[in-house]
C-alpha cells in the first residue's frame, strides 16, 4: 500500500510507477533514515503519543532493520517500495504490526529527505576531510624528504625559476587545505535539523525540535520550514565544493603525469598505480592521475545539475528535489575514491631528485636574479631587465648560459656588473634570494613545512571535535 493511496481510485500507470520511484538509489539512506525515525520516536513520546511500550518496540523494529541492511545481502531489494522512507515504515509494520504505523504521526517525508540527506551530507564531509589530511599528510612527508633539492617552476609551460621540491609539493597542500576548510565551513550549515518542520507549515504536534536536533548532533532546528523543507543550498554548496576539489586533484594529477614523461623525467610513476599497454610492451601509462582528472568532469557536472534541478523552483517541495540527491551521492563517491588513490599514489610516487636539480640551473631562471643583482646596484629595474634580457638573447646566439659569460662580455651590457655577480648566479643563491614569508629560500620551506605540521594537527582535531 502505498504512504498517499487514500485519496485515489485509479492504480498508477505502471512504466509512471517505475520511473518516479527513488528507492533504488535512496536506499543508501536507510541508515539515516533508521537514525531520524528514532529521534522522531523519543519526540512523539515526550510528546504522549507512544506509550513506552510502543517506543520501545519501535525503537527495537527499526535497530533490527538497520542491522538487516547493513548484514543481510538482498534485504533492500524491494519492488515495492517508493523510496527509502516506504521502505522502513513497511518494515516496519511487518516486524511489529500495527504499532510500526504509528511512526509517521506529526512528520512528512519531505521533511524527512531533508533531514537524511544533511546527515549523509554531514558524514560524507567528515569522511572527505579525513582522506583530504591523509593527502596533505602525504604531500608533507614528501616535502619532508625531499630536502635541499630544487626544480623548475614554469608560468605558461615555460621555464621561469628554481624553487624548492618541498615548495612546489606544498603549494598543493595548500590547495587541499583551502578545500577541507571550504567543507568544514559547509558543515555548519549543514548541521541544522529539518524534523518538526511537517510538509510545509510545521509539525502538527508539539514536538521537542530541540531534542531532535540535539539526539542526532545537530546544531540546531531549522528556523522555516518553508524553507526547511525545500532547501538545497547545503547540498549544491557541498557538490561546489567538491567540483573545486575535484579540479584541484585535477590539476595536481595533470602536473604529475606531464613530470612523469620522459621529456621532463622528474617523476617515476608507481607500478601500482598504472597500466600498461596491450600493444606496446615497453608502456608504463598513468592511468590512476588520467582517471582522477578524467572524474572531475564528473563532479563539475553534479554541481551542474543541481543549479539547473533548483532554478525556478517555487516554495516549498517539489518531486524536482528527488532528482538533488544522485548528483550528491554520485560527487561524493567520486571524490572520495579520488582521494583515497591520490593518498596511495601520493605515498609510493618517487621523484627524479637529481634529474630535477639539474634542470633547475638550465634555461636561464637565474636572469631574475642577474636583473635584482643590478637592481641592488641601483640600476633601475626596467633597465637592469632589458640589460639582462639582451644578455640572454646574447647567450642563446652563442649556446651558453649566463654564469658561462666573462665579466668583459657582461659589462657590453651593463658596466654595473662586477666580480662578484657570479656569486649571485648560483643556484643556491637564487634560491636563497626569495628570502620573504612563502617564498622558496629553504628557511623559509622549513618555515611552511613547520607551520603546515601545526596545521594538519589543526585539521586531526576539528574532524575529531566534529565527529564527536
Amino acid at each position: 500500500m502505498k504512504m498517499w493511496s487514500g485519496r485515489f481510485r485509479q492504480p498508477l500507470d505502471a512504466e509512471f510507477e517505475s520511473w518516479q520511484r527513488s528507492f533504488p538509489f535512496d536506499r543508501r539512506l536507510v541508515a539515516q533514515e533508521v537514525a531520524a525515525s528514532k529521534a522522531h520516536a523519543h519526540a512523539l513520546f515526550i510528546a504522549r503519543v507512544l506509550s513506552e511500550d510502543e517506543l520501545t518496540a519501535i525503537l527495537g523494529g527499526l535497530d533490527s532493520i538497520a542491522q538487516r541492511a547493513a548484514e543481510v545481502p538482498g534485504f533492500l531489494e524491494d519492488a515495492e517500495a517508493e523510496d527509502v522512507h516506504h521502505f522502513v515504515e513497511r518494515q516496519l509494520a511487518a516486524s511489529i504490526g500495527d504499532t510500526g504505523l504509528k511512526l509517521h504521526t506529526g512528520r512528512s517525508r519531505n521533511e524527512q529527505i531533508a533531514t537524511d540527506l544533511r546527515l549523509f551530507v554531514r558524514e560524507a564531509i567528515d569522511q572527505l576531510s579525513a582522506s583530504l589530511v591523509e593527502v596533505i599528510g602525504g604531500l608533507l612527508r614528501q616535502a619532508e624528504r625531499a630536502g635541499d633539492a630544487a626544480m623548475p617552476a614554469y608560468t605558461h609551460l615555460q621555464r621561469a625559476e628554481p624553487v624548492m621540491v618541498a615548495h612546489w609539493l606544498l603549494a598543493y597542500a595548500e590547495m587541499f587545505l583551502r578545500d577541507s576548510e571550504r567543507l568544514a565551513d559547509c558543515r555548519k550549515r549543514v548541521n541544522l535539523c529539518p524534523l518538526g518542520s511537517g510538509a510545509v507549515a510545521g509539525a502538527t504536534l508539539t514536538l521537542d525540535r530541540e531534542m531532535l536536533a540535539a539526539e542526532l548532533g545537530f546544531t540546531a532546528p531549522t528556523a522555516n520550514s518553508m524553507d526547511a523543507t525545500s532547501d538545497r543550498d547545503f547540498a549544491v554548496e557541498f557538490v561546489q565544493n567538491l567540483s573545486l576539489l575535484a579540479v584541484h586533484l585535477s590539476r595536481w594529477a595533470e602536473e604529475m603525469i606531464l613530470f612523469s614523461t620522459q621529456e621532463y623525467g622528474f617523476v617515476r610513476l608507481p607500478q601500482a598505480y598504472s597500466t600498461g599497454s596491450s600493444a606496446m610492451p615497453q608502456k608504463q601509462n598513468p592511468d590512476s592521475l588520467e582517471l582522477i582528472r578524467g572524474k572531475a568532469g564528473r563532479v563539475v557536472g553534479a554541481s551542474l545539475s543541481l543549479l539547473v534541478v533548483t532554478k525556478g523552483l517555487p516554495l516549498a517541495y517539489n518531486k524536482d528535489l528527488q532528482e538533488s540527491q544522485e548528483p550528491v551521492f554520485a560527487a561524493s563517491d567520486t571524490v572520495l575514491a579520488s582521494l583515497k588513490i591520490a593518498a596511495g599514489f601520493i605515498a609510493a610516487v618517487e621523484f627524479d631528485r637529481a634529474r630535477m636539480q639539474a634542470a633547475a640551473g638550465k634555461g636561464f631562471m637565474n636572469a631574475m636574479a642577474a636583473a635584482t643583482y643590478l637592481v641592488r646596484r641601483g640600476v633601475p629595474f626596467r633597465r637592469a631587465h632589458e640589460q639582462v634580457g639582451k644578455a640572454v638573447q646574447y647567450c642563446l646566439e652563442k649556446g651558453c648560459e649566463l654564469e658561462a659569460l666573462s665579466l668583459t662580455e657582461l659589462r657590453k651590457f651593463s658596466p654595473d656588473f662586477a666580480d662578484d655577480v657570479y656569486s649571485h648566479l648560483t643556484l643556491a643563491a637564487v634560491l636563497a634570494c626569495h628570502d620573504v614569508p612563502g617564498g622558496t629560500a629553504p628557511s623559509r620551506v622549513q618555515e611552511e613545512i613547520n607551520a603546515l605540521r601545526k596545521r594538519i594537527g589543526n585539521q586531526i582535531g576539528r574532524a575529531h571535535d566534529a565527529g564527536a
